[in-house]
């Protein structure tokens, strides 16, 4: 592992630690992948989509190329188009709306909750009106799982069965967590996460996948991966897209799900001790009580964000920022609607909040050394 010597750079992310856990285990899986030839669809995409969906306990997963893909996939499977609205929250990655827009459908933004980070149930109302103002029909919500902990999906499920709206939990950042008795992947009408390296569970390149309950929505999305293939790949019996997930990230997944858990557990103690040594410090995002987080990151909000992260840098402490402008200030979505009262959180919030290294092997010294500088940045 990395030393652990007071002046030794810290890693934001370590993924080297994790593959030094893991020895030969990723070598031989790509080996026999190399071996077997099967590069496209390979057999260790049917292991991976069983054990996945075994995981989230749901009927179906289904891979593919990436969490962007998924979230498209999902949109095309429903028919989700021009004339159509996505309430989508502003403060999240590009990809939540990048996708609705690429359909020509209107994404609808809607703020989220300033402790959280999370979609702002009470501000869902507003973005329903904002969208039936602007002529278009709402026809979903994408609720997305900041920082690794999910929704209030008790509320956002009520609200989207009352107004007939589909509901896709873009879990991307929160893979491996529950709410309540449910994991994520079994929350929502189907449950979308990606695989890219930095995420809870990641690959070596893109990938991602689907959950679902429901079969004809599986064959759809199976189809729909493939170019929207029929019997065959030369039947084409919808517009699709090339999204599949390869061999080789299906195979290096398959040996990281074997210790995903135990690296959440992980997850779960620096997070506690962060909360633990960061306290009376500086103020840390909320997690509520009825929910776990995969904690895809650690972050908190601080005034002055950016002389802080300069500090810390300066200390050898490496930090992040998601999300420092939010969509709908972002030149290629500034034209699409807002709720009707306004996105207070997510303005605010891209202003004050920053990520703290946070992975399954960071040591103590390690943390004790990130908390030490970070006082020493606010005082």
């Amino acid at each position: 592992m990395m030393a652990t010597t007071a002046t030794a750079p810290i890693a934001f992310i370590d993924l080297a630690a994790q593959r030094e856990r893991l020895g030969d285990r990723i070598d031989s899986a790509i080996k026999r992948v190399l071996d077997h030839g099967a590069f496209i669809m390979g057999p260790e995409v049917a292991e991976l989509e069983s054990a996945l969906a075994d995981y989230c306990g749901v009927k179906h997963s289904v891979t593919c190329a990436s969490g962007t893909d998924a979230l498209l996939m999902v949109l095309l499977a429903r028919g989700i188009g021009p004339g159509d609205a996505v309430i989508v929250p502003s403060f999240t990655f590009a990809a939540t709306a990048e996708v609705v827009a690429l359909l020509g459908a209107t994404p609808v933004f809607v703020d989220v909750e300033f402790d959280t980070a999370n979609l702002a149930v009470n501000k869902l109302d507003a973005a329903l009106q904002a969208a039936r103002a602007a002529g278009v029909t709402p026809r979903a919500v994408i609720a997305v799982d900041l920082f690794g902990q999910p929704a209030d999906y008790e509320e956002i499920e009520a609200f989207c069965a009352e107004h007939e709206l589909f509901l896709v939990a873009d879990a991307a950042q929160s893979f491996g967590a529950s709410w309540r008795d449910r994991r994520v992947g079994s929350i929502g009408d189907v449950a979308c996460t990606s695989f890219f390296p930095a995420k809870p569970l990641g690959c070596y390149g893109d990938g991602g996948a689907i959950f679902t309950d429901d079969d004809e929505l599986a064959t759809v999305l199976r189809s729909l991966r493939v170019h929207g293939q029929g019997s065959n790949k030369y039947d084409n019996v919808r517009v699709g897209i090339n999204g599949r997930l390869d061999t080789i990230q299906a195979a290096v997944l398959l040996e990281k799900l074997a210790i995903f858990d135990d690296e959440l557990r992980s997850r779960e103690r620096v997070a506690a001790r962060y909360r633990d040594g960061l306290k009376g410090v500086v103020d840390v995002l909320a997690l509520r009580p009825d929910r776990t987080s995969a904690w895809a990151q650690f972050t908190i909000t601080c005034d002055a964000r950016d002389e802080v992260a300069a500090t810390l840098q300066a200390a050898g402490v490496p930090t992040a920022i998601y999300y420092p402008v939010p969509l709908h200030w972002q030149p290629a979505y500034a034209g699409f609607p807002l709720a009707s009262d306004g996105l207070p959180a997510s303005e605010e919030l891209a202003g004050h909040v920053l990520s703290l290294p946070m992975h399954p092997y960071l040591l103590e010294d390690v943390q004790d050394r990130v908390i030490q500088a970070l006082a020493g940045a606010l005082r």
